[in-house]
């Protein structure tokens, strides 16, 4: 193409940028962030974007400050004539706010939507939204790509036998039952009533893991209380070993400390969010090469079907 491409970072993000900038080709564009005495920060494109496609990558993992960072530069790059804006939003925080499920809460993933609307977005590139229908609260293209071609792999390759996918919630069985057609492996439900957000008050296992070895499927690690309570009770069930596939390591608060003492014999994550801690346990594929490739194709308009496996 005649239009220019140029890839640019948000300052969290940064470890994940110069990878996917590595596996296009190309450097990343020249940033820079001044910061205020008070904690006010204004992000500044160092070069000129004139007529070029842009593309700036940022995950919205806390501190908010993070999701500010991405709509300043997208409003900079806006404001410097960029022909296209496309936010590379690996982690799209706020997402478990898809719904009102009590009265008087704001709907956060819309309203997250009408911010980059606002600011100048053209194009929206996420991975493994809570929620599929988050989708709909853009009125831009959304690109919404899933783990699977990273984790189908090394679930293959660990040769289990007896293997059983399972979700560790209701939620999330049509992720898990994707996962278990393209694997041809039974599944199995975990069933939890929540005391409040973030704590679980009683869990079911719905289904046969005695003797089976199990790998549970997930979006999001947050405490880890969930996949700790199923990995656990699945023990007790009888499995023979419990696995956890999962994108986002989230982990906040004891989760590690939780993940070490559990049953779980590994957890395998994505970089969309970079780990706080080392844990043995926990293992890191890397999602560079497979944003780099929708890039590539989004920028010369070819399809991005191939890129998923269900």
């Amino acid at each position: 193409m005649d239009i220019p491409i140029k890839l640019f970072t948000g300052t969290k993000s940064q470890y994940l940028s110069q990878k996917i900038a590595e596996n296009y080709g190309t450097e990343l564009g020249r940033s820079s962030v001044a910061r205020f005495s008070d904690g006010e920060f204004q992000p500044c494109i160092e070069e000129t974007v004139r007529g070029n496609y842009v593309f700036i990558i940022q995950s919205t993992f806390m501190p908010v400050d993070n999701l500010v960072e991405l709509l300043l530069l997208i409003d900079a790059a806006r404001r410097a004539s960029a022909y296209k804006i496309v936010a590379v939003i690996p982690y799209f925080g706020f997402a478990r706010q898809d719904r009102k499920d009590k009265p008087r809460v704001s709907i956060g993933a819309k309203l997250m939507a009408d911010l980059l609307s606002a600011a100048g977005v053209s194009r929206v590139m996420t991975l493994d939204l809570h929620a599929d229908q988050i989708q709909g609260f853009f009125d831009v293209p959304v690109d919404h790509l899933y783990s699977s071609p990273i984790f189908i792999p090394h679930i293959k390759n660990l040769n289990l036998e007896n293997l059983v996918i399972a979700s560790p919630d209701t939620g999330g069985t049509k992720r898990a039952n994707a996962y278990a057609k393209f694997l041809k492996s039974p599944m199995v439900i975990c069933h939890k009533s929540r005391e409040k957000a973030n704590v679980i008050g009683e869990m079911k296992v719905i289904g046969d893991v005695k003797g089976k070895n199990v790998v549970i499927v997930d979006d999001i690690i947050d405490t880890a209380g969930t996949i700790v309570t199923a990995a656990n009770k699945m023990i007790e069930k009888g499995a023979k070993s419990v696995r956890v596939i999962a994108t986002h390591p989230v982990l906040s608060g004891a989760a590690i400390e939780k993940i070490k003492n559990s049953k779980i014999k590994e957890i395998i994550v994505t970089d969309s969010i970079p780990l706080k801690e080392i844990c043995e346990k926990i293992k890191v594929i890397s999602v560079a090469k497979m944003f780099a490739d929708t890039i590539k194709k989004v920028y010369n308009y070819q399809s991005i079907s191939t890129n998923f496996l269900f």
